[in-house]
């Protein structure tokens, strides 16, 4: 089939529609700029498609999980590790999990909605410890936009003054569960603060937008609006402005260039008809997310970039990191003695740990906090309930029954999300010897956790066990060096950053300190492919806040005619 060229030039084309595509199109259609959006997945509106308040009774297989909907059926997400007709894949003896969402918003929809702000340190974390990059940007050019992106998106929390873990534009947060004071009054005697959770949930309405009705759903996509995501809070204004125009099923394959070096345009493909088409932009920005728009430039080769667009460093696809993680459940008898009481609250914890060793010495560098939560309302995985007869002691009738009741209720996880160090092992690349259903080159994983993060993972599991000690409780299970300390696989915890670093040197990074390449004018990367460092913090904040800086500078470089 002929390629279809498109004759209208767009002021910015925006690939990719989640947190930064978001936040990037509003700023920039606000701005006046005429922006078209590229989606590689389908059309989807929270008020219709939400499966909130439903039952497991009413889905197939009472709601499990499967390959497409690996977090069970009611998940709103579209997509998973493993996408039909796009694979990717791992060098020997590397196992890295990529998680790609194909929905309008991405992983907006169905995330846990942790927006915690990067710190003072966070941003010079060579400056400090002579490990990774800093970044070329402080917290203070930053904190701005965070300002902004809390206001607009609704973020509750509490004032705590800590300095890494820097205060926002809260709303007030809800009540703690009797669960998790439970658990702050364990952390107070082991002098750990434990505060209220920093998400993007409102409890307060905003901009017709309700306060959250707690029914703890979050991960369905709020049919309310009640919580964050791009397709109900950036995209819908955007639209509204009338200078964004939005083409779903959008399966981009490269970034079209002129013999001087500028983006003119992308080619995409229709995932419907399969038919090639071709879009011009005066500015080209990538939101794919940081492995998709870091394997867009890759595959956009030309006499100009042999190794890819922007790639004049060899640095795309380099210094690829994800969260630290690592899990602990305990087993704590006295919670079976509450009494049955709602408990669902807000789709996540109401209390969180920031780190608290920030300015000590530890064995390994950098540091993590801790999420945590369990219901009365929640069944134990089958992993911990599979064997319950036989640690109740067996028996039938009304005790049997009374035993279980207590015992359902009793189970709460630690989980820690901590920084990684980007290391020289841990990298993607084009494979070309393997293409996706579209014909278009698929990406090839290197991963190896380096030691500082095996012994952050075990300090993990130190602090879980002493946590879950003091308030009483039993740790359940177990993990050992043998298996790096229950370290999560690379890719898993989803938080994946880094491939087109934003550095002061042209030779050494791709990007500059505006998310803009440093080999292309017009070509901006303001998803998290730009971290030069990946703080414990969960990146979504950050992303949107220096997405949102980046956009303010696009806009005024396009109404000076400087792009």
């Amino acid at each position: 089939m002929d390629v279809i060229r498109s004759p209208k030039v767009y002021d910015a084309v925006i690939v990719g529609s989640g947190a930064a595509g978001g936040i990037t199109a509003l700023v920039l259609a606000r701005s006046g700029a005429k922006v078209l959006m590229l989606e590689a997945g389908s059309f989807y509106d929270t008020a219709k498609e939400s499966m909130m308040l439903q039952w497991p009774y009413q889905a197939p297989l009472r709601g499990a999980s499967s390959e497409e909907k690996p977090f069970g059926y009611f998940d709103a997400s579209i997509g998973g590790w493993q996408v039909k007709g796009e694979p990717y894949t791992n060098a020997p003896g590397t196992n890295f999990q990529w998680w790609r969402s194909r929905m309008l918003g991405g992983r907006t929809n169905h995330w846990g909605r942790i927006s915690l702000r990067m710190g003072p340190y966070d941003f010079k974390p060579y400056t400090r410890d002579s490990l990774g990059f800093d970044w070329p940007i402080t917290y203070d050019d930053v904190a701005p936009y965070y300002d902004k992106v809390e206001e607009l998106i609704g973020v509750f929390g509490s004032m705590e003054n800590i300095e890494n873990a820097p205060d926002g534009k809260f709303q007030a947060p809800p009540k703690p569960r009797c669960t998790e004071l439970f658990i702050q009054r364990a952390c107070k005697k082991l002098n750990i603060p434990c505060v209220s959770s920093r998400l993007s949930i409102l409890t307060k309405g905003i901009n017709g937008r309700p306060a959250c009705h707690y029914c703890g759903q979050c991960g369905r996509g709020c049919a309310v609006g009640a919580n964050f995501s791009s397709p109900t809070v950036l995209i819908p204004p955007a639209m509204h402005t009338g200078n964004m125009e939005l083409i779903t099923d959008a399966m981009c394959r490269e970034i079209l260039s002129d013999t001087e070096g500028r983006a003119t345009g992308v080619s995409y493909i229709d995932r419907k008809t399969r038919q090639e088409h071709q879009v011009r932009g005066k500015v080209i920005v990538l939101c794919a997310s940081a492995c998709e728009s870091a394997r867009l430039m890759m595959n956009s080769k030309s006499a100009r970039f042999p190794n890819g667009l922007g790639n004049s460093s060899g640095e795309v696809g380099k210094a690829l990191m994800d969260t630290v993680g690592s899990h602990l459940t305990g087993y704590f008898p006295e919670l079976g003695k509450l009494p049955p009481h709602n408990d669902d609250g807000v789709g996540g914890g109401h209390l969180y740990m920031p780190w608290w060793n920030y300015q000590k010495k530890m064995p390994f560098p950098r540091g993590y906090h801790i999420e945590f939560g369990g219901s009365a309302r929640g069944m134990p995985g089958p992993g911990i309930f599979g064997g319950s007869h036989r640690h109740l002691g067996g028996g039938y009738g009304a005790d049997l029954k009374k035993a279980y009741r207590e015992y359902y209720g009793s189970f709460l996880g630690f989980s820690g999300r901590g920084e990684m160090i980007p290391n020289k092992d841990c990298w993607c690349e084009i494979d070309n010897d393997t293409v996706d259903q579209w014909g278009i080159p698929v990406l090839k994983f290197h991963w190896k956790w380096d030691e500082h993060e095996i012994l952050q993972a075990r300090h993990m599991q130190e602090t879980f066990k002493e946590i879950i000690e003091t308030a009483g409780g039993q740790v359940m299970g177990g993990v050992t060096p043998g298996n790096n300390y229950g370290i999560a696989a690379g890719g898993e915890i989803i938080h994946e950053v880094g491939t087109a670093r934003m550095g002061a040197d042209p030779r050494t990074s791709v990007l500059n300190q505006w998310c803009q390449a440093h080999d292309v004018p017009n070509l901006f990367v303001t998803d998290g492919a730009c971290f030069a460092s990946n703080a414990d913090k969960n990146p979504t904040l950050s992303i949107m806040a220096i997405a949102w800086r980046a956009s303010e500078h696009i806009a005024e470089r396009v109404k000076r005619n400087e792009l």
